[in-house]
């Protein structure tokens, strides 16, 4: 069982559309895993097993009569617990949602869901996806399955375990300052945040916002680019939707990078970055080099990054729940009252200078990547810490003002709109998973996955699984 657990996701489909497995039996499998696995990890919140075994029969009707429901027929999903599921609860990581079951699915969902995939239930997330350590009040934290004692990372924590133990081939999950791609490096596993647009958000109540994104996650990056070609394309109802159509992430990710210039930037102008996990980085760069990439050391100028996005994310915290801090103070934790606050006092001024700062990042960063195909960078600025820390206050001696600025390696990039992915890069003296950061031009998915592909493919970290999966 566990052999067909690990395979890839690619591969589990394949299979599938051979009838050399049926949807039950994979589904069955994964179910048991998540009987023996879960209760140590805490990743899946909800699970709904007889409504995926009912549609795991149908998956494999369909297929006797010939017909294939989509790229992902027959493979087992659970979704983020911020995105809408029609029917199954969502609560956001909220107690103020404990109970509540949409009666619609968000656009990611829907379209999962038509291409074919098995929706088993939802993964953990922090208090409506705030922080990158996931815990709530309602369901507690989520455990990083290689040192049960340390964080796994967040938002999108739940999904990253649950996917590093076997319990699901694919996920989906979200990212405004690094939440796709911080429990990726953290679970050994691979995360991509997309440029803005290339997975449409609907509902939304701001479709021309440019931080927080959609994306795919799985273990390895075929599985992330077979899912982003299903959750990527239009949609006529989002107002910064890239009309390119998913199926443009379907081809063959081979490719020769001979020549090919990468900025290999070790702090991103100056951040504080941890020893080991530096180390960790260090240790590949002989790798890209390897595969024909001219790896040089280079700096972007950062300045601004900082303040356009805590003036940007505190924004869009004003604007999303400040009608719930006034009703709910009481059931929101701290760390959410203090940014919403810090929205509410912003002035227009302020808003128009981030938004003036973000363009001329983004110019800079135009510049910067018109002489690099590629910038190489940490993921995250220090290797998973204690399950018990809500977050990090200090790295190598530097003091921390809030509960964000341990991400900046990861919220810097999100200012920019560029696409990036965390792939795994190795693993600390204690074997705890590091991920590198792989930026690409703007809107080039296809290029960061090749990359990510081809230094997935020379290293093979993806291959070694969490104990307490096997």
């Amino acid at each position: 069982m566990t052999e067909l657990l690990f395979q890839t996701a690619t591969e589990l489909a394949a299979r599938l559309r051979s009838r050399e497995i049926s949807a039950v039996e994979l589904l069955e499998a994964h179910l048991a895993q998540i009987e023996r696995v879960n209760p140590q990890v805490n990743a899946i919140i909800t699970l709904v097993a007889e409504r995926a075994l009912a549609e795991a029969h149908a998956a494999d009707a369909a297929l006797a009569r010939g017909q294939v429901l989509g790229p992902l027929h027959g493979l087992p999903v659970a979704h983020k617990d911020l995105v809408q599921t029609k029917g199954i609860r969502t609560t956001s990581g909220s107690p103020l949602y404990r109970d509540f079951v949409p009666e619609q699915n968000d656009l990611i969902v829907e379209r999962i869901q038509q291409a074919g995939a098995i929706t088993i239930g939802k993964t953990n997330t922090p208090e409506f996806g705030a922080g990158s350590q996931t815990f709530n009040t309602i369901f507690g934290a989520t455990h990083n399955p290689y040192d049960l004692t340390k964080t796994c990372g967040g938002s999108s924590g739940g999904a990253a375990v649950a996917l590093a133990c076997g319990m699901i081939p694919i996920a989906d999950g979200s990212d405004m300052g690094g939440s796709l791609r911080n429990p990726a490096g953290y679970c050994n596993v691979v995360g991509l945040r997309p440029s803005p647009g290339r997975v449409p958000i609907w509902p939304t109540e701001n479709a021309w916002q440019a931080l927080s994104v959609e994306g795919p996650m799985a273990r390895t990056v075929q599985d992330v680019a077979l899912l982003l070609s299903v959750i990527a394309g239009p949609d006529a109802r989002v107002a910064n939707s890239i009309s390119e159509p998913g199926s443009i992430f379907a081809r063959p990710l081979d490719r020769d990078f001979r020549e090919v210039r990468v900025a290999w930037s070790r702090w991103l102008g100056g951040l504080p970055v941890d020893s080991r996990t530096t180390a960790v980085l260090e240790s590949q760069r002989a790798t890209f080099e390897a595969l024909g990439c001219r790896v040089e050391e280079a700096e972007l100028d950062w300045d601004g990054a900082d303040w356009a996005f805590k003036t940007l994310r505190a924004w869009s915290f004003a604007q999303n729940l400040a009608e719930t801090l006034e009703l709910h103070r009481d059931q929101l934790k701290d760390t959410i009252i203090w940014n919403i606050e810090a929205g509410l006092k912003l002035s227009g001024q302020d808003v128009s200078k981030a938004v003036q700062l973000q363009n001329r990042l983004f110019a800079r960063m135009h510049h910067f990547m018109q002489q690099y195909e590629f910038m190489l960078c940490p993921v995250s600025q220090l290797p998973p810490f204690d399950l018990n820390l809500p977050y990090v206050t200090e790295i190598n001696g530097q003091q921390f003002e809030t509960y964000i600025d341990w991400m900046r390696s990861c919220y810097y990039v999100s200012v920019t709109g560029h696409p990036a992915a965390s792939v795994p890069c190795g693993f600390t003296p204690d074997g705890l998973p590091v991920g590198i950061q792989i930026v690409g031009r703007y809107r080039d998915e296809f290029g960061v996955l090749q990359l990510a592909h081809a230094i997935e493919q020379a290293t093979g970290f993806w291959k070694q699984h969490p104990a307490v999966a096997r």
